[in-house]
């Protein structure tokens, strides 16, 4: 069943929808498969770069990233959520937060 929006895949795809579809940043292909310290980069770079994000930077890309675990849930290998995790602490590195 599709969503009454223009575009929009079926309401069940919607959050793979917005991870590459994203108004707020425009991400670099495949930038969640990467080592936690070059995604926490390519992140940093989007949300810095966007013109269409409605709050910081830093709260942007961590926004995007906690987006991006969440929803592939169960999906995510234990390995690969350790590695999204890490760049959490990444981020906030680049950005001089506390963790």
């Amino acid at each position: 069943m599709a969503s009454g929006k223009k575009n929009m895949p079926p309401k069940r795809y919607w959050s793979g929808y917005v991870t590459t579809h994203s108004h707020a940043l425009d991400l670099e292909p495949g930038v969640f498969t990467r080592p936690p310290r070059e995604v926490a980069e390519s992140l940093k770079r989007s949300a810095e770069a966007s013109r269409r994000r409605k709050t910081e930077p830093f709260k942007s890309a961590m926004s995007m990233l906690t987006f991006y675990i969440n929803r592939a849930g169960k999906n995510l290998t234990a390995e690969d959520r350790e590695r999204l995790e890490s760049a959490k602490d990444e981020l906030r590195k680049l950005y001089n937060r506390k963790p």
